[in-house]
């Protein structure tokens, strides 16, 4: 029976700001290419509506991820994200995300692959796009996990259940040190930059190098033609710098631009994904963001000048807030990350099984 007469068993999740496919690693085919192919019909792709799958016709809803029992030592389950093209059918493992790792830990405790206790359930999660380990805490009342509580995050209405994601080991997670130039500050088409990777990699510069204030909407940013192909050309030489070779297929590096708070919090964001603006910003890059702030010398430093003791950062962004926490050794030589996280949330929408949009050999 081909794929889209038995379907592919499936859950649909909402993770931070972010919608995608949760599957399970044994529920798909071995081989990547056969994987990839599946992945894409199942969502859509290619087709700038999808409207013959279950993409939302954005990135941020054109997510996957498989999950499956982990043989490391450290954790309990496998967690690889793929981002798949919307127009273009494109899949690529080239980073983590975040919002999605924020449902893998209930996924993975309603499919059996972890144990719930009752009140909270720790779950290791190894993300497989980066070979480094979260712990996500997931609300378990009576082993059971609950979607409903009272945590807010920005770009999604409503309140559920916190999920507070610990990360451990993202220094250096895809170009090989938290500091990928060797450099505190780099110079990239003329702007002072600092290129960092706590978890995603990210090219920090100032709002005004881009003529921007850091206060414009999403809707702004968008429209601004000239800004996006800036953003390619910049980040393309970023990329080049870090050592990730040619980026220009790719989705990282994230370019974010600093600007100083304008609604309570303590740094005004706008990042591009790679050229698209978001209509936030990602969990891994606002905490590398704020990792890289921290860094004496560094593109955005200054604007630390007046941030609290606690690790406890506000980062703003084009549709409100996201609360990151992050302490830096910065005596250390080169720096070294203590401890980063981030509490989001998840909330599963559909559970059941998907059909796929036929093959070309079905």
């Amino acid at each position: 029976m081909s794929d889209d007469e038995a379907g592919v068993r499936t859950t649909i999740l909402r993770g931070g700001t972010s919608r995608g496919l949760y599957v399970e690693a044994a529920d798909l085919p071995a081989d990547p290419a056969a994987r990839d192919d599946l992945l894409l019909r199942l969502m859509g792709t290619p087709d700038p509506r999808q409207i013959d799958g279950l993409g939302g016709a954005t990135s941020l809803t054109s997510k996957v991820a498989v999950v499956g029992s982990s043989e490391h030592a450290d954790a309990d389950v496998d967690y690889l994200f793929l981002q798949l093209g919307v127009a273009e059918p494109t899949v690529s493992d080239a980073q983590n995300c975040g919002n999605i790792l924020a449902g893998v830990g209930p996924f993975a405790i309603e499919c059996g692959l972890v144990a719930a206790v009752d009140g909270e359930t720790e779950v290791r999660i190894r993300m497989v796009n980066s070979d480094s380990v979260a712990v996500a805490t997931v609300p378990t009342p009576g082993g059971r996990v609950t979607y409903r509580g009272d945590v807010a995050i920005a770009g999604v209405p409503g309140t559920a259940a916190g999920i507070t994601l610990a990360f451990s080991d993202t220094a250096g997670s895809t170009t090989g040190a938290l500091l990928p130039t060797g450099n505190v500050r780099d110079t990239v088409d003329g702007v002072e930059v600092t290129c960092v990777d706590n978890g995603m990699p990210v090219v920090l510069a100032l709002a005004p190098s881009f003529g921007l204030t850091g206060s414009e909407t999403h809707e702004e940013l968008a429209a601004d033609t000239a800004l996006a192909e800036r953003v390619d050309a910049f980040r393309t030489k970023a990329g080049a710098l870090m050592g990730l070779g040619d980026v220009s297929g790719s989705s990282v590096p994230k370019t974010i631009l600093l600007a100083p708070p304008a609604d309570g919090g303590q740094v005004a964001t706008r990042s591009f994904i790679p050229v698209t603006p978001h209509t936030a910003i990602g969990v891994l890059a606002a905490v590398t963001a704020v990792t890289g702030m921290l860094l004496p010398g560094a593109v955005g430093h200054d604007l630390t000048a007046d941030w609290p003791d606690s690790s406890r950062i506000d980062v703003e962004h084009p549709t409100g807030h996201f609360l990151v926490d992050v302490v830096v050794d910065t005596d250390a030589t080169p720096p070294q990350v203590v401890r980063s996280g981030v509490v989001r949330t998840a909330r599963k929408l559909m559970d059941g099984v998907a059909f796929p949009r036929p093959g070309t050999s079905s």
